[in-house]
């Protein structure tokens, strides 16, 4: 899980801010502008031109939001492909962990932090599942180990693209192979699950409709 570029806490955004520092940054911003003298200035030309401009997005927001619909497509596609679905992820498993993991840095605090997102089950097989998502549509081990080896060796990555659900092993990514954005290396094609390949188009096209403008 990416960690926030200030106090090291996990965040859904790459190389972005965790939640507090992301309020905490925002409100010392509100209290500069607050402070500012009020005084009465000519209305510019450009002024009513600043009016009409949308405003920024906000890089935390959106991954968060990005992440939370990757993760709920690829739940919904479990289920409907029949397998119980059993949500995983460090808050999931152990509620406010997050809070007592402040500060603490070692090899268990990095396990916990890399847990999957979900266990699926079916058949009386389970797989560890970790969701991701990429406007770019590729996958490679770096993006999985910036902070450390991987603990869950038998865990599946599926990535969610603007066009595809695809899917890649960890013992995969560690041969050097990679999602690249023209491979196949689809959900439909693995052999782990008895997929249905019309069902996984169908979540595919939910995939497009939520990601195809951002």
């Amino acid at each position: 899980m990416p960690e926030c570029i200030k106090c090291g806490e996990p965040t859904k955004f790459e190389e972005g801010l965790c939640y507090k520092c992301y309020k905490k940054e925002n409100k010392s911003k509100d209290v500069v502008e607050e402070e500012k003298p009020i005084t009465k200035t000519k209305k510019s030309k450009g002024d009513d031109l600043k009016k009409d401009k949308k405003p920024k997005e906000n890089p935390w927001v959106s991954g968060v939001i990005k992440g939370r619909i990757a993760e709920t497509i690829v739940e919904q596609l479990f289920r409907s492909l029949g397998f119980q679905v059993f949500s995983y992820g460090m808050e999931n498993s152990i509620p406010g962990i997050t809070d007592l993991l402040s500060g603490v840095r070692g090899d268990v605090e990095k396990n916990i932090r890399q847990m999957p997102d979900f266990v699926v089950f079916k058949d009386n097989r389970a797989h560890f599942i970790e969701v991701k998502y990429r406007g770019d549509g590729k996958l490679k081990l770096s993006d999985i180990e910036k902070y450390g080896n991987y603990p869950f060796e038998n865990a599946l990555f599926v990535l969610i693209t603007k066009k595809h659900i695809k899917c890649i092993s960890y013992a995969q990514l560690k041969d050097g192979k990679e999602i690249s954005e023209k491979d196949h290396k689809y959900l439909g094609n693995r052999n782990e699950f008895d997929t249905d390949s019309a069902l996984i188009v169908e979540y595919c096209k939910y995939a497009v409709k939520f990601f195809e403008n951002v």
